[in-house]
């Protein structure tokens, strides 16, 4: 008579939610006190980034955590474009120039799904970015 012995292994199972892209835990900028704005507007504020790529970047984000630029609606790009705007006037590189950049997706270098813009200046700008 032959008898089968079978062998069970069980693993844990983690069944804790995945963290919530917009929680404030997973998102930065949620946790910016106001100490540090720059600038605000209506639906958008502005900070110095903690890494900047130029003598000048500011970031120009969102109040509300939407993801990209592509679920923003039109007015609240148009009004971060405006307070951009006045972020350059108020750093001085308006005249000698600057750019803005948003990163939208993984292949457009979005690491933090918050919408928002890179205000960079003080510097000559490369072509292409990279």
């Amino acid at each position: 008579m032959m008898v089968a012995v079978i062998v069970l292994v069980v693993a844990p199972v983690d069944l804790a939610p995945a963290a919530d892209p917009a929680s404030p835990a997973a998102d930065p900028f949620r946790q910016i006190p106001r100490e540090r704005w720059l600038a605000e507007s209506p639906h958008a504020f502005a900070i110095r980034d903690r890494n900047p790529q130029a003598p000048v970047h500011v970031l120009v984000i969102s109040k509300d955590p939407i993801p990209n630029m592509l679920q923003a609606s039109d007015e609240l790009l148009g009004e971060m474009l405006g307070l951009a705007k006045k972020v350059v006037e108020k750093e001085r590189i308006a005249k000698d120039g600057f750019r803005v950049v948003i990163n939208t997706n993984p292949q457009g270098g979005q690491s933090v799904y918050h919408v928002h813009m890179h205000v960079l200046g003080g510097r000559q700008m490369a072509w292409p970015p990279g």
